[in-house]
């Protein structure tokens, strides 16, 4: 656990007292997730990559000021997958900055064998086609069968590697060229599948009802 942490939100204290020990049961417990330090503590050893180094600038009343944005995703390589940008006037902190705000958006990707080709009961791919989209870019990544690897831009295939993706095809339409938009259209298509997924609580209502009616 990080030293000194002094959790300042519910589900922080139930990570800290053990009543939450993964970080599924973290994400299934629908409290928001508000604290960096619990996915230290639930997802230790997560590495970061580093998408996207670029300066920008604004006009203000004091003058014109520069700022670096970082673009960053995150991931344990086996399931767990975040993404977030960060600004500052020196680029290590603006990475830093990043790297906390993408433990925020944590996401489970909904990992699978969904390749009419494969056989079923894998991890290695996705269970559905997924998009997503951001500003002009669009971002379709598709189930593959083991073996075939990840068909797509660097960009795109770093942040499926993060999230433990290792066979899929790709499609991107728009202006690709924006790596900001690529990784974040990527992020989304992600998102969107495991979004997709029926949640927990439905499936059990749904067996207690076909239950009933089987009684």
């Amino acid at each position: 656990m990080s030293d000194g942490w002094e959790p300042r939100t519910r589900l922080g204290r139930k990570v800290q007292d053990g009543d939450i020990g993964t970080m599924a049961q973290a994400l299934d417990s629908g409290l928001p997730l508000k604290e960096p330090e619990i996915v230290d503590q639930l997802l230790p050893g997560l590495q970061d990559e580093v998408l996207d180094i670029n300066m920008v600038q604004r006009m203000t009343d004091s003058g014109r000021r520069v700022k670096f944005r970082c673009v960053v995703a995150i991931g344990n390589r086996d399931g767990y997958l975040g993404y977030a940008e960060g600004r500052d006037d020196q680029v290590g902190s603006a990475i830093q900055k990043a790297i906390e705000v993408a433990k925020l958006t944590i996401i489970r990707v909904d990992r699978g064998s969904g390749s009419w080709e494969d056989r079923a009961g894998g991890t290695h791919s996705l269970v559905r086609k997924a998009t997503g989209k951001a500003g002009s870019v669009t971002v379709e990544v598709i189930p593959a069968p083991r073996g075939l690897g990840l068909a797509g831009a660097p960009t795109v295939r770093h942040i499926l590697e993060l999230a433990g993706i290792e066979d899929a095809w790709t499609q991107s339409t728009g202006n690709t060229r924006t790596t900001v938009n690529l990784a974040k259209a990527t992020f989304n298509a992600l998102t969107n599948a495991s979004q997709s997924r029926t949640p927990r609580r439905a499936r059990r209502v749904q067996r207690e009802a076909e239950g009933e009616e089987a009684d």
